[in-house]
């Protein structure tokens, strides 16, 4: 008789997600709070969180070194998305569309922990669009 474990008693990996924060201001801790945000919402998700890239400079460019990295990691096989605290770490209006478009590009999902708007009614499942996912409440 074959003693291996059936696939509910296996462990198994979510998506595979990587994160992406801008943080120009505060100490460690506060960078230790946002990769904990996102540590915590992949493990409710059931999402696997393989990294976070990190942009410190305070000078916003499109292509900054953090962000190159994370589409470098987007193109990896089995790469579900991005996940990131709030829209606004994607930079100013201009540098955040262009981020989205580079994104969209490698065929990810875009997923925001929070919403910067007041939601009524359920989140939209991760299903619900592959461009923009808003996740939580405010």
């Amino acid at each position: 008789m074959d003693e291996e474990l059936i696939t509910e008693r296996r462990p198994v990996t979510g998506p595979h997600v990587f994160g992406y924060i801008r943080h120009v201001t505060g100490g460690q801790a506060r960078h230790a709070a946002l990769v904990d945000c996102l540590t915590e919402y992949c493990r409710r998700h059931e999402l696997t969180l393989c990294g976070v890239f990190t942009d410190r400079e305070a000078t916003v460019t499109v292509r900054s070194p953090a962000f190159v990295g994370l589409l470098d990691a987007l193109e990896l096989p089995d790469t579900y998305g991005t996940v990131i605290p709030v829209l606004s770490h994607l930079g100013p209006k201009r540098t955040a569309s262009e981020r989205k478009r580079q994104m969209a590009a490698t065929s990810t999902r875009l997923i925001v922990v929070r919403s910067t708007r007041a939601t009524t009614g359920p989140a939209p499942s991760l299903g619900a669009s592959s461009d923009l996912q808003r996740q939580g409440g405010t």
